[in-house]
């Protein structure tokens, strides 16, 4: 299984939370992401996305259908996430449009099954994938891209 965590790109500052929407800066970020994600992710990858206005504009420079689920809204847990997205245990890939801390701790615990606070940066990706080789579980990080480094 593949798990893509996207932290959305950059903000404006404000409230309420939920409202704040993606500065110019920040559109520009989700924009290199989502074209460098649509050429490397697999076609098959489920897109969830916050309801926060911010992931849900991050999510739609993809151009490709989402679904929302409040789960993943700021202040989620970390289990929560993997859960709804099936870690580890699951064969499709995820692509999951988030905060922090929830997508730091998320990523913490998929790599080292330990709770700790990882920090994401605005608009990066964690890909995180786990695998069974013979009776062995295997977790390895197959990508960690900043919209500074596309």
């Amino acid at each position: 299984m593949d798990i893509i965590l996207w932290r959305h790109a950059e903000a404006e500052e404000g409230s309420p939370d939920l409202a704040r929407r993606l500065t110019a800066r920040g559109e520009q970020q989700a924009e290199k992401m989502a074209a460098w994600l649509k050429q490397h992710m697999p076609a098959n990858t489920r897109i969830l996305a916050s309801p926060a206005q911010r992931t849900q504009q991050t999510a739609s420079a993809l151009g490709l259908e989402f679904t929302t689920l409040d789960e993943l809204a700021p202040g989620s847990s970390p289990q929560a996430l993997l859960e709804v997205a099936g870690w580890p245990l699951g064969k499709d890939s995820v692509l999951i449009i988030g905060h922090q801390p929830t997508l730091g701790m998320a990523a913490a615990y998929a790599m080292t099954r330990r709770m700790q606070y990882w920090s994401v940066k605005k608009g990066a990706i964690w890909w995180i994938a786990n695998r069974r080789r013979g009776e062995e579980e295997q977790t390895l990080l197959r990508a960690m891209l900043t919209p500074e480094l596309l």
